[in-house]
């Protein structure tokens, strides 16, 4: 199998080396609109390079897209087109139109596209899944999902990131649709500023606050913070009527019980998303060769980044307008 790669940034540079790794993979081709960067990454890791323009026309089985957001509807496309199945790391696009029209354009064809919600796969948000499946807690009755990243990202990121429901809380939204298997009907959120300047200057957020409510009532909140100083935090509660079960509480958690005889946690804490979901990141690859070689369909298709960025719209809407807002209103 030859695959390509668009992207090599930190998280590209990553997929590329895992990419190489696996026994099915032949080759790597990576680029990138830098040519001296790709050039570089591919140096590193004993790859090919090209550009962007002699990738398409590399032969490739499957391409993973790692680049810029911006560049994600063009990439997604140009493969579509050339019947090549890609995997594109989350947005599909900047926003919902956006989004549309890439759907749009490739929905008449069956080359195989897999949005990177790296969370589905893995084992603990799978786990809880399958105990909501199983009907083993009951009816659920709350949800109650955190991402807190240790430090913020540089201004020019927060900029041009969407706003921290689009970037950030569209991991949660989707990771509670696939949990719970139940779609989202309203949101209230809110959110405050008490770092820095930048985020205010971007008209973002850095700590922010949802409730959602879902189609069957259960109710599930989201919080989010740029500036959680204890580690990289991401937890979900799946709490029912029978039991509950948490993800994300490991040894490695940046929590400190104040209850008396409670031992702490030996740590160290994640340092950031990387660590913290590597080997999610190499099921989900491993999950994109068998839709590559056609054993199974995409797990993860850009409809679904479309409903996860229909919650984070809702959101965004909430939190200016200080109201709940029913997904119906930025449906389009």
């Amino acid at each position: 199998m030859r695959l390509g790669l668009a992207g090599t940034g930190r998280i590209g540079t990553a997929h590329a080396e895992t990419l190489k790794g696996f026994e099915e993979v032949e080759s790597v081709v990576v680029a990138d609109v830098d040519t001296a960067r790709a050039a570089s990454a591919a140096a590193k890791l004993g790859v090919e390079s090209a550009s962007l323009d002699e990738l398409f026309a590399a032969g490739l089985d499957g391409l993973v897209v790692t680049a810029a957001t911006d560049a994600h509807p063009g990439l997604i496309i140009a493969a579509v087109d050339a019947g090549i199945p890609v995997f594109c790391e989350k947005p599909v696009a900047a926003d919902i139109p956006g989004t549309l029209a890439v759907i749009d354009r490739i929905g008449t064809s069956d080359v195989p596209v897999q949005i990177g919600f790296q969370r589905r796969f893995d084992a603990g948000y799978a786990a809880a899944r399958a105990a909501v499946a199983s009907g083993e807690l009951g009816w659920l009755h709350t949800l109650r999902a955190t991402t807190f990243d240790p430090a913020p990202p540089p201004a020019e990121y927060v900029a041009h990131s969407g706003g921290l429901f689009r970037d950030c809380g569209v991991h949660d939204f989707d990771i509670i649709r696939w949990v719970s298997g139940r779609e989202v009907e309203e949101v209230y959120a809110i959110g405050s500023n008490r770092g820095e300047q930048f985020f205010v200057d971007a008209g973002d957020v850095d700590t922010a606050a949802a409730t959602l409510t879902l189609d069957d009532g259960t109710l599930a909140t989201v919080s989010m913070t740029r500036y959680n100083g204890a580690g990289y935090d991401v937890r979900l509660d799946v709490l029912g009527s029978v039991s509950g079960v948490v993800v994300g509480l490991d040894d490695r958690a940046p929590l400190r019980s104040v209850e008396p005889g409670v031992a702490p946690l030996p740590g160290p804490a994640y340092p950031g998303f990387m660590e913290r979901f590597r080997p999610a990141y190499t099921t989900e690859l491993r999950a994109f060769l068998d839709v590559v070689a056609g054993r199974a369909p995409s797990p993860c298709g850009a409809a679904d980044a479309l409903e996860a960025f229909y919650i984070a719209e809702a959101c965004e809407v909430s939190r200016r307008e200080r109201r709940p807002v029913k997904l119906a209103e930025v449906r389009r």
